[in-house]
């Protein structure tokens, strides 16, 4: 059973939301923190947490990221206290291609957007 569930958001007509196309100024991103996972086809390419607007730009900046064809992005809200612990289980299950692990964290289990 999962732990905590997350509502993973789309962009319109439930769609996943383009990472390159995505307005990241629209409202909906200010102040906005939690998770996010970046993908492309089958494969997770990054994951990550924090300040979703903000990292989600540094990723778009990111040539070992952005080499990748057609992708796309999802994220959900989660408490500052969880969020370490969240992208230390997504990460462990989604095992993405670019970045970092939380292997100090202590995994806090969660549905997965697909």
């Amino acid at each position: 059973m999962v732990e905590l569930s997350l509502l993973w958001e789309k962009c319109t007509y439930d769609v996943w939301c383009d990472l390159l196309a995505l307005n990241l100024d629209h409202e909906i991103f200010e102040n906005l923190k939690g998770v996010y996972i970046i993908w492309s086809g089958n494969d997770v390419i990054r994951l990550g947490s924090g300040v979703i607007k903000e990292r989600l730009k540094a990723h778009r900046d990111n040539q070992e990221i952005v080499k990748y064809p057609n992708l796309k992005v999802t994220w959900a809200k989660v408490n500052a206290n969880q969020m370490e612990g969240v992208e230390k289980y997504l990460s462990d299950v989604l095992s993405p291609k670019v970045g970092e692990r939380f292997p100090d964290r202590t995994p806090i289990e969660v549905n997965l957007p697909w």
